[in-house]
C-alpha cells in the first residue's frame, strides 16, 4: 500500500510520531504471545471521524498497533512478527444498515473512514484493516449465535432500550435488537482474545463472552475464546460542544457540536470558540456542575498528557476566551496535521479501496 503513495510510509512513522507524541499509550504489557485484539467502527455519516472516535478509540488502536506489532522492516511485514499477535480493524459496514443508507453512499463512507484511520496512524501493514460485509463469516455466525440468545438478554441490552426510546413514534427495525449478537460475531468469528472497550461497550462485549461460553456448552467443546475486555487508560469519552451531557456524535445535526477530524484549522478554531461554556468565574473541573467547561478540559488533557488539575491550576484565574484560544492551539496541533494528510490521500481513493479488499 505504501508505494502505490508516495511519501505514505515517512507520512504515518514521522508525521504520526511528532502529532500524537504527547499521548499516552496504554500497556500492553500484560497481553501474551499469540494475543489476537479485535476493534470496530461504523461507516456512517460522509463527514468520518470526529474527536470523539479519536480520542474515545482511534489514539488508542494506534498505540495497541505500534506496541503490540513489530515495526514493518521488510515487504513481508507478517514474517517479522515473532510474537504471532494479530490486530484486526473492522470498518462494521453490517452495523450500519440499521440506518438506511444507499448502497454507494455506504460503500463512499466506508473508503472515507479507511482513509481517515490510515491518516490518523493505522498501518494496514501491520493491522489487518478490512471491511465487515467482505467476509461472509460475520453475517453467518451471527444467525448462528442468533439463535443461541434468549430474547431476555437482548431486551436487557442499554443501548436498545435508549435507542428504541428515541424511536417511539417510528417502526424499529429488528437490527437494532439484534445488533449485539451481530458484535458477538464479530469478535468470536476471530476467536480474539482481547477487544479494546469503553464503559458504554462493556454490556456487549459480557454478551459476547455469555454467547461464547453458550455455544461451548451446547456443543460440548471449548471452541470459541471468551474473550477480555482491554480497558486502556487513555480512552475518554469526548462530549458535544454543544451539550457537555451528550456524546459528540457524527448524527447530530449541528456541526458545531463536534471536531471532525476533516476540519480545517479555522474550522476547529471557529468551533471551539463557539463551545458552550457557563457564567461562573474561572476554570474548575466539575464533570456534573459545569459539564460543559469539563468536557472542553478533557479535551485539553486527552490530547496533551497533562491531568485535570495542572490544568486547571494554569487557568485557574483566566476567563473562557482565554483558555479556549489555547485549547484551540493544542487541538490544532494534533488534528491539522492529520486533516491534511486526509486531504492529501483523497486523490488515491481507490488504492484505498483496494487495500480493504486485501485486508
Amino acid at each position: 500500500f505504501h508505494h502505490c503513495i508516495p511519501g505514505a510510509r515517512s507520512l504515518l512513522r514521522s508525521g504520526l510520531s511528532r502529532a500524537f507524541s504527547t499521548l499516552p499509550s496504554p500497556s500492553t504489557s500484560t497481553l501474551p504471545p499469540h494475543s489476537i485484539v479485535f476493534s470496530g467502527i461504523q461507516p456512517t455519516g460522509s463527514s468520518g471521524l470526529h474527536l470523539g472516535n479519536y480520542l474515545g478509540a482511534v489514539s488508542n488502536w494506534v498505540s495497541l498497533q505500534n506496541n503490540f506489532l513489530p515495526s514493518p522492516s521488510h515487504n513481508d511485514t507478517h514474517s517479522n512478527n515473532k510474537s504471532g499477535n494479530q490486530v484486526l480493524f473492522s470498518i462494521v459496514d453490517l452495523h450500519a444498515l440499521t440506518v438506511r443508507t444507499p448502497p454507494n453512499l455506504l460503500r463512499e463512507n466506508s473508503i472515507q473512514l479507511a482513509t481517515e484511520l490510515i491518516a490518523c496512524g493505522i498501518d494496514p501493514d501491520r493491522t489487518i484493516l478490512y471491511r465487515q460485509s467482505a467476509v461472509s463469516g460475520h453475517a453467518e455466525l451471527s444467525w448462528i449465535l442468533g439463535c443461541l440468545a434468549p430474547l431476555g438478554w437482548l431486551n436487557r441490552m442499554t443501548q436498545y432500550k435508549d435507542k428504541s426510546a428515541k424511536m417511539a413514534n417510528t417502526n424499529i427495525n429488528s437490527g437494532l435488537l439484534c445488533y449485539p449478537v451481530l458484535m458477538a460475531a464479530d469478535i468470536l468469528l476471530f476467536k480474539a482474545t482481547h477487544v479494546p472497550v469503553g464503559d458504554d461497550q462493556t454490556q456487549h462485549l459480557e454478551l459476547a463472552k455469555d454467547l461464547a461460553l453458550a455455544f461451548n456448552r451446547e456443543y460440548g467443546e471449548p471452541f470459541f475464546q471468551v474473550p477480555t475486555a482491554l480497558y486502556t487508560t487513555t480512552a475518554r469519552r469526548v462530549m458535544s460542544l454543544r451539550d457537555g451531557k451528550a456524546k459528540m456524535s457524527k448524527s447530530d445535526t449541528n456541526e458545531n457540536s463536534r471536531i471532525n477530524m476533516t476540519d480545517s484549522r479555522d474550522m476547529i478554531s471557529s468551533k471551539i470558540k463557539k463551545a458552550k461554556t457557563d457564567s461562573l468565574e474561572g476554570l474548575s473541573y466539575d464533570p456534573v456542575g459545569r459539564p460543559d467547561l469539563a468536557n472542553l478540559i478533557s479535551i485539553m488533557s486527552g490530547l496533551s498528557g497533562r491531568s485535570h488539575e495542572d490544568i486547571c491550576s494554569q487557568y485557574a484565574t483566566s476567563s473562557n476566551s482565554v483558555f479556549k484560544n489555547a485549547l484551540a492551539d493544542v487541538v490544532i496541533e494534533h488534528v491539522g496535521p492529520v486533516s491534511d494528510r486526509i486531504s492529501r490521500m483523497q486523490a488515491n481513493r481507490a488504492t484505498v479501496a483496494s487495500m480493504l479488499e486485501r485486508g
